[in-house]
């Protein structure tokens, strides 16, 4: 059987250890291979120029590859910019972005219903967050 996930970091960032794989798992599945990819801000304005016509840096591209496969893009300096703008810590704000991409591969658009499965992922893995940062 193959990797069902993967983390890679591309950037000098030092990437916090997080509940990556369980919350891949609890998203989308234990068979639903998932490649989780921390880039630099040129490479994600790049892709984000290419994919979504903005000419910027964004937090978070998600592309599904298959019914059973994704990848997720991250660019941890334009999150550690956003920390303010979404009242969180670092490793809280990108266990957020990582649930937001993993329902965007599940299928979900921004809307209430997405919001209330953000909610509902971040507060079950808030606990977790917590007593693993102090």
């Amino acid at each position: 059987m193959q990797d069902t996930f993967s983390l890679i970091n591309k950037t000098k960032s030092k990437i916090p250890v997080l509940p990556f794989e369980l919350i891949k798992n609890d998203i989308l599945g234990k068979r639903y291979s998932l490649s989780l990819a921390f880039i630099s801000p040129l490479q994600m304005k790049k892709l984000n120029n290419q994919y979504r016509k903005i000419d910027k840096a964004t937090n978070i591209l998600s592309f599904p590859l298959s019914k059973t496969s994704g990848e997720i893009l991250i660019c941890p300096t334009t999150v550690k910019s956003e920390i303010k703008k979404f009242d969180k810590t670092y490793p809280a704000l990108l266990q957020f972005l990582v649930i937001h991409g993993c329902l965007h591969l599940k299928g979900m658009q921004h809307s209430a219903k997405m919001e209330v499965a953000e909610k509902k992922y971040d507060k079950k893995y808030f606990h977790w967050h917590r007593s693993r940062i102090r």
